[in-house]
């Protein structure tokens, strides 16, 4: 993979100290062979923005080492912990706590379709993905379904068929001549096509019959317990694509995608001169 990057080096000095510091921001200044540039105001603009923002996703696949370095691999990615309750659903009342989670699946995304806004360059885009599995450690306590759980011990999330609406907000800036994306926030909808769930140690392995008994009911009533376990995967989704599109769109300029992208100078200061 050919590129050329650009490295701003910013010196800073210790007033009083005698010290400096240097910081170092690398970003790339020719558009990689593998983006298509689309022009926003032309009128197959989504559906040449779909292949480009499915191209770029393939290579970091592939394997962009700027965005590895700070990123990591694609899959399987890792989560130390997190943190949920569902507390106002007739589904379910729980608390719980993950860690040391392991997600595979991202590395398998199909971008369906990837609109931007004209009016302040925010995204809309549909992605699939095939099969999402999340392994980790979990703390819980509450019920689901009705039925009263607390445990601790190991879970395994194995989802199919994820339908994915995500809504990004951005901030233009820029950089060395080049208009970027600031990617500020992401939430998702998504529906799922099917769940299997194993918790060990349910009940604090009191019974290993009715462990397994509460597993199969679970799976049987898949539907029911992802209502349960939705704040969950949301969460695990938004943090995920959130994190790996600021780091994608911090290295690469927004005008290899937008190519008529405004500089966001003019953009801004024509949007405050029209409310004024």
């Amino acid at each position: 993979m050919t590129h050329t990057l650009y490295i701003l080096v910013i010196g800073l000095c210790c007033m009083g100290m005698g010290c400096s510091y240097v910081e170092s921001l690398e970003y790339y200044t020719e558009k990689p062979a593998y983006l298509e540039s689309c022009r926003i105001y032309e009128p197959n603009f989504t559906n040449c923005s779909t292949r480009s923002i499915q191209n770029f996703l393939d290579a970091v696949v592939e394997g962009i080492p700027e965005i590895e370095a700070s990123f990591g691999p694609l899959d399987p990615l890792t989560q130390e912990q997190l943190i949920f309750k569902q507390d106002n659903s007739d589904v379910a009342t729980i608390s719980a706590n993950l860690t040391n989670l392991v997600i595979r699946g991202f590395s398998k995304m199909v971008i369906k379709e990837s609109k931007v806004s004209k009016k302040d360059f925010s995204w809309q885009t549909k992605i699939y993905l095939p099969k999402l599995r999340l392994d980790g450690n979990y703390k819980m306590a509450g019920r689901i379904l009705l039925i009263p759980l607390m445990g601790a011990g190991r879970i395994l999330l194995d989802i199919k068929n994820l339908d994915i609406m995500m809504y990004t907000k951005t901030h233009l800036y820029e950089k060395g001549g080049y208009t970027f994306y600031n990617v500020t926030a992401v939430s998702v909808k998504l529906e799922i096509g099917g769940l299997y769930t194993k918790l060990d140690n349910l009940f604090n392995g009191r019974s290993k019959e009715v462990e397994q008994s509460t597993n199969q009911f679970f799976n049987d009533n898949w539907q029911d317990f992802f209502e349960a376990l939705r704040p969950l995967v949301v969460e695990t989704v938004e943090r995920t694509l959130l994190d790996l599109l600021q780091k994608m769109f911090h290295l690469m300029p927004a005008n290899f995608f937008v190519e008529d992208i405004p500089n966001s100078l003019a953009f801004y200061g024509r949007k405050t001169k029209l409310i004024q």
